[in-house]
């Protein structure tokens, strides 16, 4: 209790206004009323300062940190669990379901819902603040992937022919016959485009405001079921199954970026949060850490995953069978390094990981259920309510779902540098005139010439054969600053190959007539 008293005295004097008056040296009633007034205002308005900072303030988020040569990869869950409050020791738990899984999941912006499908049909919502399930039935055919909409009401299924929609209460609202057999799906929140890619290769993209079409195309590299899509630009990367990465956006046929990344096939990709840096994984057992400002390899890590993802704080969650790792960069130099390692029971074989929003957990859907982890220091500590609340009513839910339409991006504002949305383009040099442009000039200045009207002069001086010669005279005098430019341009190309053909150095075996030719010369 001393501590904590300590502790908010000294806050308080950050909120202080300086030292308070000294009401002895005043004679006057009225003023010395009016001062200590004040002061017990100052000092009201200071402490209810210093306790909004203690409550209310943004916290710092924790991670472990080791002593002495200690491995920090070698602690497991359950020394975790002895030292952490009861509120976050309930977020470490393991759902055992054999008949349905594999399970992959996915969560809200606002990391309150999950929702999970399990392979054989099984889809639920679970509400992760109470630990509840809000809905959960069984669709009785495969299901391949599961993605959250703009909010917990809505999410997509890609189901053994075509994707469905259905919202929290179990109902079918929409089936997608357009995208076909879908093996991914992906969702766009600024633009509110569904993306998913099927069992042929093609890309597509529907907006599910309006459930227009916005773009379908073929990647022209086959069936892939790795893709994600880029948070910073809402650029859809592919993976493929040559070690190729191709980037798309909806309104190009083509590809905005085709980048060779692996030797082998991709099996998992995965973007940060920042957009900057992009995790894949190879068949060659190697994960490489690549920088998109410059498309170049930052960090190589020996070792394979199946499915990738990065947190809020930057930890790369990476998997493969029963066995997951999370790395971190320590140094800050974008070269990561284990931070933390858990298996999970043996024969489980991971589907897919996913960090959950502003929390320090690592959901982890594998072959017989789905399972939940402690990972220190991983989820952002403080959350704007205007980005994504946790605890918002139904009426706040309301309020953001309009708002976030009225502020909906169209598909054009999706490419590489966002930043340039909004920016001057700025004036294009002129150029070199092409021939064609040339040889127009040439007859625009000849026509002008021909169409100039020669005064007729008295005493034989306006004959025809005088006419004619003037006319001749005029076109001579049009053409002649053209040929002139010709041949200043011919002079300076033959000046400059000469220059070039100097400084450039002959191979030994021709030196010697290079030499032979300057002592002739």
């Amino acid at each position: 209790m001393e501590d904590y008293d300590e502790e908010m005295e000294i806050t308080e004097k950050k909120y202080l206004r300086g030292e308070a008056a000294d009401l002895k040296v005043h004679n006057d009633k009225k003023l010395k009323g009016q001062l200590a007034i004040r002061e017990k205002l100052y000092s009201i308005s200071a402490k209810a300062s210093a306790k909004t900072e203690k409550y209310l303030g943004p916290t710092e988020g924790g991670c472990l940190e080791p002593e002495g040569f200690e491995k920090l990869y070698r602690i497991s869950q359950s020394s975790i669990l002895t030292e952490v409050p009861i509120l976050s020791a309930r977020n470490q738990y393991d759902i055992v379901l054999p008949d349905f899984g594999p399970y992959s999941l996915d969560f809200t912006a606002s990391g309150r819902y999950m929702t999970v499908a399990g392979r054989k049909g099984h889809l639920a919502i679970v509400d992760m603040k109470d630990m509840s399930v809000i809905k959960e039935f069984q669709v009785r055919e495969t299901v391949r992937d599961v993605v959250f909409l703009h909010n917990e009401l809505f999410f997509a299924a890609a189901q053994k022919k075509y994707p469905y929609i259905y919202n929290r209460d179990g109902t079918e609202l929409h089936c997608l016959k357009e995208h076909g057999a879908v093996l991914k799906l992906q969702f766009l929140r600024n633009h509110f485009l569904l993306a998913s890619i099927n069992i042929f290769g093609q890309l597509h993209y529907q907006d599910v405001t309006t459930g227009v079409m916005v773009g379908n195309f073929r990647t022209g590299h086959g069936r892939s079921d790795v893709m994600r899509v880029n948070p910073f630009n809402g650029v859809v990367a592919v993976g493929h199954s040559r070690g190729t990465l191709s980037m798309w956006k909806p309104t190009s046929s083509a590809p905005l970026v085709k980048m060779l990344c692996h030797q082998g096939a991709i099996t998992a990709l995965a973007f940060h949060s920042n957009g900057h840096l992009m995790a894949t994984s190879g068949m060659e057992r190697k994960i490489k850490i690549w920088d998109l400002r410059k498309f170049d390899v930052l960090h190589t890590i020996s070792g394979h995953a199946k499915t990738m993802d990065f947190s809020q704080k930057g930890h790369l969650a990476a998997a493969t069978g029963s066995f997951v790792q999370v790395l971190r960069d320590f140094s800050g130099s974008q070269s990561d390094s284990k931070y933390m390692t858990h298996s999970i029971a043996k024969g489980y074989q991971a589907q897919k990981v996913a960090f959950r929003p502003y929390e320090d957990v690592l959901a982890i859907g594998h072959s017989m259920g789905w399972s939940s982890i402690l990972i220190p220091g991983s989820g952002e500590p403080n959350f704007d309510t205007w980005v994504a609340n946790p605890y918002e009513t139904s009426k706040q839910r309301r309020e953001k779902e309009i708002h976030s339409l009225l502020d909906k991006l169209p598909p054009e504002t999706i490419m590489l540098d966002p930043t340039k949305i909004g920016s001057v383009k700025p004036t294009r040099k002129k150029g070199k005139p092409s021939k064609q442009e040339r040889e127009a000039e040439i007859e625009a200045a000849i026509e002008e010439a021909k169409s100039i009207t020669i005064k007729k002069k008295t005493k034989g001086r306006s004959k025809p054969s005088r006419i004619a010669k003037k006319k001749q005279e005029a076109i001579k005098n049009a053409k002649r600053p053209f040929i002139e430019q010709e041949e200043h341009e011919d002079k300076l190309s033959k000046t400059k190959r000469k220059r070039v053909t100097e400084d450039t150095e002959l191979p030994k075996s021709l030196q010697r007539f290079a030499r032979n030719k300057k002592a002739t010369e």
